[in-house]
């Protein structure tokens, strides 16, 4: 995520922006010797391992949730979401919204109550097959009651049918409203990371629970209804239409998203070929007629980013465009952007590959606690400083990285690898972060590094991580013990100098 707003992450995004765009104001150095740069990988492994989850679901946590450990009333222990299907209709003239919200899931441990994460709404049915069940509101969690207790490894669905006029909410997390939102121009659209997807469906709403998506979006004719995943179906009946979107890669709730409005899909046939998937965009009718030019990159960072990191993780790539929306967010699939970003196109740059790379690190390979967030934000930062180095050359690198440490040396903020609950998307967990990976780059050899990371990403695609897992890795492929080192970075009071380099 990117947010416009936060004046700190500005300064420091604006200026990796800056360099890409030719040139920035912090002294350059020489960049440190290497054998392998970002710009000469020319494969990734494809073997994959077996995902793990690094924390169970089995009744960990409290009675209310996981147990995370910055919000740890989010999610609910005991089974696991394997598909949602969210049918849902959408009445633009009354704001308000009808959906019937089928859960499929297997239980990891014997259940006489299953607990799901919902507000907001007024609850009309829960049905378990064919028949209605018990249930309750407590605070955020809807409580369902089943005919008789689930054994552990069975499979059940709980249907949840609702309706009622969605609002944004306020989260601990974040400085702006997130949830189901309103744009300028009235289109809506769904900003849920990291703890809002339950304001709008109901789910097991924390990344640990990965689950993959049906959406079936019903709109009057003539709005255009977006979601996560490939468009297979558009059913026309009496004035409305129903989008039929399927997200057949597994995703954690808080990137699930839909868009409605005057907006038009376009397929972008250059990008899909230099990506090897297919790529749309969602955008209103003026960007949909003249893209903004860097848009045209999205496919030429797609196969820089496959050279890096591995496979490209999901079956098509494209964004959305929101009016007045001050943030980008990376949903799988469709990455939201405001519109203002599109105005300046060394900026929308950045961002724009910033947000792609978190496919990878943090869309595919997902933190399984909040408090290791700098896992998806300093790898996508740093992604952004690999493009300047592939465009420009290893002494652009050097002055972005030099120029942010010096600035995050005066910053103050918390170490990365301790957010506060408060203030969750500081700009330490983006830029310090993207230090660290830097840090660790100079100190390991580029060697080592980038088989690092692409050891990490084999290794826990489609799964979940902690910090521990990616120190596990770098450990293991430098043949080092380097517990000290990432101690300082993630956890020190103050920023260390970054290494010579090897």
């Amino acid at each position: 995520m990117q947010h416009r707003l936060v004046s700190f992450l500005v300064t420091v995004v604006l200026f990796a922006a800056g360099c890409s765009g030719g040139g920035s104001a912090a002294t350059t150095t020489s960049p440190a010797p290497t054998t392998t740069t970002a710009s000469s990988i020319t494969a990734a492994p494809t073997t994959t391992t077996t995902p793990r989850f690094s924390s169970p679901l089995t009744g960990v946590g409290n009675d209310r949730g996981l147990g995370d450990s910055l919000y740890p009333d989010l999610g609910n222990a005991g089974y696991d979401v394997d598909r949602y299907t969210i049918d849902l209709t959408w009445d633009p003239d009354s704001a308000s919204l009808s959906a019937l919200v089928t859960i499929e899931a297997h239980a990891v441990a014997a259940l006489e109550e299953i607990s799901v994460d919902f507000s907001g709404f007024d609850v009309e049915e829960v049905t378990m097959g064919d028949a209605a069940v018990d249930y309750a509101r407590d605070g955020s969690k809807l409580r369902v009651t089943p005919a008789s207790p689930i054994t552990t490894g069975e499979g059940f669905s709980v249907a949840v049918l609702y309706s009622g006029v969605p609002e944004p909410v306020s989260s601990p997390a974040i400085s702006f409203p997130v949830g189901w939102s309103s744009a300028d121009d009235g289109t809506r659209y769904v900003v849920a990371e990291p703890d809002a997807a339950h304001t709008w469906f109901p789910c097991n709403d924390h990344p640990l629970d990965k689950a993959t998506f049906t959406f079936r979006l019903t709109v009057p004719e003539g709005l255009t209804a977006a979601a996560n995943g490939v468009l297979t179906d558009r059913i026309t009946d009496l004035g409305s239409a129903t989008w039929v979107w399927e997200m057949d890669q597994p995703m954690p709730t808080y990137l699930a998203t839909v868009v409605i409005g005057d907006l038009e899909i376009i397929e972008d046939p250059p990008s899909a070929e230099a990506a090897g998937v297919p790529v749309r965009n969602v955008l209103p009718a003026d960007l949909a007629a003249d893209p903004p030019s860097s848009l045209a990159l999205q496919g030429e960072m797609l196969a820089f980013l496959t050279n890096l990191f591995g496979p490209y993780p999901f079956a098509t790539s494209g964004i959305a465009v929101i009016s007045g929306f001050d943030a980008a967010l990376e949903n799988s699939t469709l990455v939201l952007f405001g519109r203002e970003f599109t105005d300046s196109p060394a900026f929308f740059e950045t961002v724009l590959v910033h947000e792609l790379a978190h496919q990878w690190f943090g869309d595919s390979v997902t933190v399984g606690d909040w408090g290791d967030i700098w896992l998806n934000e300093g790898f996508a930062t740093y992604a952004e400083w690999l493009w300047v180095e592939q465009q420009q050359g290893p002494a652009a690198l050097e002055s972005t990285a030099t120029g942010n440490h010096a600035q995050m040396v005066e910053a103050g903020l918390p170490p990365p690898g301790e957010p506060p609950a408060d203030d969750l998307f500081n700009g330490s967990v983006y830029v310090s972060g993207a230090l660290t990976l830097h840090a660790l780059r100079l100190e390991v050899g580029d060697e080592a590094f980038f088989e690092t990371l692409r050891t990490y990403y084999d290794r826990f695609a489609g799964g979940n991580v902690v910090t521990a897992d990616f120190v596990a890795v770098a450990e293991e492929i430098s043949g080092r013990d380097l517990g000290a080192f990432f101690d300082a970075w993630l956890h020190g009071p103050t920023l260390p100098d970054l290494p010579t380099g090897q």
